[in-house]
């Protein structure tokens, strides 16, 4: 019977996207520092994240929503791909060796191991040598 009737409460409302969750998660994070801390303003901050959040959830305009999601998408997406990217260098950094290419600046990854080689550029075709 719960179930049901928030279901039909949800009809038409925007409900949760990647904003809504980083909000949220940050607002948590946030009233946890200030429960340690005893700063009072780290709290307001945290409740003003929540309050902006369910209103997110909540909201039936749609459109509008959307397009703030997008945004914060725009933004988060390279932020994300970043460290993304150093996780995995760190992973594969005892089998692999990595090297900026001078002509593009593409990051190339050659195996560990092998001396002084030649590398090719798959980007640019630009060869360079380097010690692995």
């Amino acid at each position: 019977m719960i179930r049901n009737w928030l279901r039909n409460f949800m009809v038409g409302r925007y409900g949760p996207d990647q904003l809504y969750f980083a909000l949220f998660f940050t607002a948590i994070i946030l009233a946890i520092i200030a429960s340690i801390t005893g700063l009072g303003i780290i709290s307001v901050i945290s409740y003003l994240l929540l309050i902006i959040a369910f209103y997110r959830l909540l909201s039936k305009n749609i459109y509008k929503r959307r397009a703030e999601n997008d945004r914060f998408l725009r933004f988060w997406w390279p932020v994300k791909m970043w460290f993304r990217n150093r996780f995995s260098r760190l992973k594969c950094s005892k089998t692999h060796c990595f090297f900026r290419c001078p002509g593009c600046r593409n990051v190339l990854r050659v195996p560990r191991g092998k001396g002084k080689i030649q590398i090719t550029c798959p980007k640019c075709g630009q060869r360079f040598e380097k010690k692995t």
